[in-house]
């Protein structure tokens, strides 16, 4: 025989059923269930991931990694703490800002907001807002031109366009004779930016340049800190925690300190939903043990006679491994084809629903997008087929054993 005898054995009892069936029914249950436990597990993680990608978007094209201020209350002398930056390999780019909380006001609307004072040309290095544009240009800040950017929600509050111009009032205080009187600017509406909705950046932010931004905060030539980009974002508090112990004075902060623990709930339940929903390919892996006892009873006195030609009970024990192995094997290749189709195409497939039964699932105020994302990641589909093979394995050892453990004498006494 070219092959070992216990997977020839296994292999036969397979696909040699009665009445001439490719497969058991019980056992093309089995291979079923695997199979939609696989599925759902797989599309459930795509889902979640693609959630988890949509947010991070939505975060760091806004959020730099690393934010360094002093505990001073101001930075002086940035150009040269900026030069230092360079220094370090791992930040890949950096930007002055200053930033304080005003309210705006335009056509007896007013709103609380906070402005913040960048350079248009470097702060590309360090987010995307130049991306979010969704009127006019970012470039349109100029210096000493008092221009103004806001969020798309902020814009529609005060009712603002394009030409608009909006007077920013902030908690500094101007001496005059008339007395004690809050400072406030007006200022022209050059653009206006989307960053999507779910963390309110459209409705609490607003952009100024750096040197009005001075002027309006009274810093003169100081900053409130530097925006510092790296390499990798989750990188960012370990060299936060290095810049801490090099920098006198600074106070360091990431996007960690605000998002790190919505970020790690995400996490957490992305981990829960796997283990609850393994327990579907748990529950129909462990019907392999009622599958193999059936086969095991129906084939015993092809064990026993097997036992009489010298098989030994780790051979017989192996034949049933290897059967209960190969439904594991096609549950899980099928669920593995299943999950992969479904999470490749579930966008398309509730838009079609939506758009067929005019309904609407998600709801961007909701769930922070208006769709429903889908992103596979590698480890996770390997994960779960790990998973299946694995459980598939462990439920027919006991039904193997118990082969193992038969009596020939007794078996075939009635025969």
């Amino acid at each position: 025989m070219f092959r070992p005898a216990a997977l020839f054995i296994g292999l036969r009892y397979t696909r040699a059923k009665r009445r001439n069936h490719f497969i058991s029914f019980i056992s093309l249950v089995s291979i079923v269930g695997i199979a939609l436990g696989i599925t759902v597990l797989i599309t459930v993680l795509s889902v979640m991931n693609g959630f988890d990608r949509e947010i991070k978007k939505r975060v760091f094209s806004m959020v730099p990694p690393i934010t360094l201020t002093s505990t001073a209350g101001s930075v002086s002398g940035w150009q040269d703490l900026q030069k230092r930056m360079t220094q370090y390999p791992y930040i890949t780019g950096s930007a002055p800002y200053a930033t304080g909380e005003v309210l705006l006001n335009y056509s007896g609307s007013t709103q609380p907001a906070i402005i913040s004072g960048i350079l248009p040309d470097e702060e590309k290095n360090v987010s995307e807002l130049n991306e979010k544009m969704v009127e006019g240009k970012l470039s349109d800040l100029q210096a000493g031109t008092f221009s103004i950017v806001l969020g798309e929600n902020l814009a529609a509050l005060l009712a603002a366009k394009i030409g608009d111009k909006v007077t920013v009032v902030t908690p500094q205080v101007s001496m005059t004779p008339a007395g004690v009187i809050p400072r406030f600017k007006r200022f022209t509406v050059v653009g206006i930016f989307s960053a999507g909705t779910g963390f309110g950046f459209d409705r609490g932010l607003g952009f100024i340049h750096l040197n009005d931004a001075q002027k309006l905060l009274g810093l003169g030539d100081n900053v409130t800190g530097l925006h510092l980009n790296i390499h990798d974002v989750f990188a960012a508090p370990a060299i936060a925690h290095e810049l801490m112990n090099e920098l006198t004075g600074a106070n360091i902060t990431t996007w960690a300190d605000q998002f790190g623990e919505f970020f790690h709930a995400i996490q957490l339940e992305k981990t829960m939903m796997f283990l609850i929903l393994l327990l579907i390919i748990a529950v129909a892996a462990f019907n392999l043990v009622s599958t193999l006892m059936m086969v095991v009873s129906e084939k015993e006195s092809d064990i026993a006679i097997l036992r009489t030609f010298g098989a030994t009970p780790g051979m017989i024990m192996a034949v049933f491994i290897v059967q209960g192995g190969i439904i594991g094997v096609f549950g899980t290749l099928l669920g593995l084809l299943g999950g992969l189709s479904l999470a490749w195409n579930v966008t398309e497939i509730v838009n079609w629903i939506e758009h067929v039964f005019h309904v609407q699932f998600l709801s961007s105020n909701v769930y922070f997008v208006n769709y429903l994302p889908s992103h596979i990641e590698v480890s996770d589909v390997v994960k779960i087929c790990v998973a299946s093979l694995f459980l598939s394995l462990i439920a027919t050892v006991y039904p193997a054993w118990r082969a193992s453990k038969m009596d020939p004498v007794e078996s075939l006494r009635y025969e």
